[in-house]
């Protein structure tokens, strides 16, 4: 990785996070030591000032990162915080950011590290390492007084366990001295630097959360590019931050950011060439040759590493039969959906893992369920329903990167059941709501999907399809699909060091979960996004939400 300074030879444990993927996913591995060499970046030279507008199909359902594992919180939230480490601006490469330095020892179970000096939250109180300890037993230990109103499922989901719970990967963090912290391991987690890059894991203001408590999530102070302006949350609307001029990397160029709530893609799109605002997400795909044509328009790519699925809640009749599941699965036309709704944008899913990350098994590809009606149909009749069954489809209400169009695509989903006998109600909600619903199992079939958080395979499998991710009401396996085989493989790779057996372990656990069909994953998408040509600077990050420091607008 940049700015690596080699301790003794690199041994073999949690080399896994070294190893370069498809997107640039490199850590260090234990033994390593690694340092920050350079000084604070050179500040963009574009005009310094100005107000972006950036409009989203969605807004936030809350600012307190630790809480959340959705994009529209994210997107904001990474502009208010920081983590120990971050990921490169161009990929899932880590590097330093409130930690200036870090190493394992030789067995994995002991991360130490070195924190940046004289920065401050926005609230003015110092950050050090009893604020990281304070925030990391907040997240991880039940009977913290400020963990009470936290959900908090989504960073027990990349540590297994809550403190002293069976499985916890977390033993201690300990506080060394002012500007050192230490984590002490029950177990080596190889994908460990990776997920504490994560957003989920940002630093908040001790004092902050003292005060707000449970209500953190509508007061956020960070230590990030840019503050959250009180009062400037209009729900389903507008969320407004200003530049924080003592962030510790530079004073940041804008000197606003507002978050502005479009629902409809075609309408926001409308907005950008109006000039109302300056930057969108959540693009329909054909209309990327309308940005293309327009000079006064830029179109970015993000890159992709994400999975847009439909859910079958297996513990609900008659999904908890796999024929049921199979047959379903059978009658989804994912080549398709991908060629109406995704504008070439996106290619059909196999697994839940995308083949941009290392440990995807290609090999599944000719043993996917083909879109086959009449095999559906004689399936239904082995599982007992030859006429069909009627039931609800859950469908997102907002666009995501991984499913601009989730209305129309469950229509047309809708239509293919039709044909084989399944009646189908489409249900939706506000995206709050439903995100709340299916987290606790209340659906039977429902439309999401995932952007991957730090380019590892854990961060797919394990967080979507395995048991300890299974429990309503905070599921992210909202399948609560729960094989002991594919458990037994996910723990493996996640404690082993030697990423070839990693990745053996995980293309075996997909052969069993294509088997299962917990989930029909039907697209990795290819998302799209679209700025005024005097937006400069912006550069689109594969985990869906990027910091915006270094944009400008040209006056």
């Amino acid at each position: 990785m940049g700015h690596r300074k080699y301790g003794r030879k690199t041994m073999a444990i949690l080399s896994a996070i070294l190893l370069t993927t498809s997107l640039g996913l490199v850590a260090c591995g234990s033994g390593d030591k690694v340092k920050e060499t350079t000084g604070k970046p050179e500040q963009a030279q574009e005009q310094k000032g100005g107000t972006l507008l950036f409009a989203r199909g969605g807004d936030s359902t809350t600012l307190d990162p630790q809480n959340s594992t959705e994009g529209e919180t994210t997107r904001v939230t990474d502009n208010i915080f920081d983590t120990l480490v971050q990921y490169k601006k161009d990929s899932t490469e880590v590097e330093p950011a409130l930690a200036t330095q870090w190493e394992s020892s030789p067995d994995g179970k002991i991360w130490t590290f070195t924190l940046r000096e004289n920065v401050k939250f926005h609230d003015g109180t110092e950050f050090d390492a009893n604020s990281v300890k304070f925030n990391f037993d907040r997240m991880l230990d039940k009977s913290n007084e400020y963990h009470v109103g936290g959900n908090f499922d989504y960073v027990i989901s990349q540590f297994t366990a809550f403190k002293g719970e069976p499985g916890a990967v977390i033993k201690e963090v300990k506080v060394l001295d002012k500007n050192k912290i230490q984590f002490i391991l029950n177990v080596p987690q190889a994908p460990f630097l990776a997920n504490i890059a994560m957003p989920f894991f940002a630093i908040e203001s001790p004092e902050a959360i003292k005060k707000h408590k449970d209500k953190i999530g509508q007061h956020p102070v960070g230590t990030g590019p840019y503050k959250f302006v009180e009062g400037g949350w209009k729900p389903n609307d507008t969320i407004t931050l200003e530049k924080n001029k003592e962030y510790w990397k530079g004073e940041p160029i804008l000197d606003k950011i507002i978050f502005k709530v479009i629902p409809d893609n075609t309408a926001r799109l409308t907005a950008l060439k109006s000039g109302e605002v300056d930057l969108i997400d959540g693009m329909n795909p054909s209309d990327a040759a309308i940005v293309e044509s327009d000079k006064n328009l830029t179109l970015y790519e993000r890159p992709s590493m994400n999975v847009g699925y439909l859910s079958f809640n297996t513990e609900k009749k008659p999904f908890d039969n796999p024929k049921v599941r199979q047959a379903l699965t059978m009658a989804v036309d994912k080549r398709g959906l991908v060629d109406a709704f995704f504008a070439k944008r996106g290619q059909p899913a196999t697994n839940a893992l995308p083949p941009s990350i290392w440990g995807y098994n290609k090999e599944l590809e000719a043993k996917d369920y083909k879109y086959d009606l009449e095999k559906a149909k004689q399936l239904l009749a082995e599982a007992g329903y030859p006429n069909g069954f009627e039931t609800d489809l859950w469908a997102m209400p907002v666009s995501r990167p991984y499913m601009p169009q989730p209305q129309k695509i469950a229509e047309s989903i809708q239509a293919d059941f039709a044909k084989i006998g399944v009646k189908t109600k489409l249900v939706s909600m506000e995206w709050g709501t439903y995100l709340k619903k299916t987290k606790n199992g209340e659906h039977t079939m429902a439309l999401l999907g995932w952007t991957g958080d730090n380019g590892d395979p854990d961060n797919f499998l394990y967080v979507l399809l395995d048991k300890d991710n299974a429990k309503p009401p905070a599921a992210q396996n909202i399948s609560l699909y729960k094989n002991e085989k594919v458990h037994e493989l996910l723990i493996k790779a996640q404690t082993t060091p030697d990423q070839k057996v990693r990745e053996d372990l995980y293309k075996q656990a997909q052969e069993i979960i294509l088997n299962d069909a917990p989930m029909v994953p039907f697209v990795h998408s290819t998302p799209v996004l679209a700025s005024s040509s005097k937006v400069k600077g912006y550069v689109p990050h594969a985990t869906g939400s990027e910091k915006l420091n270094d944009v400008s607008i040209e006056k």
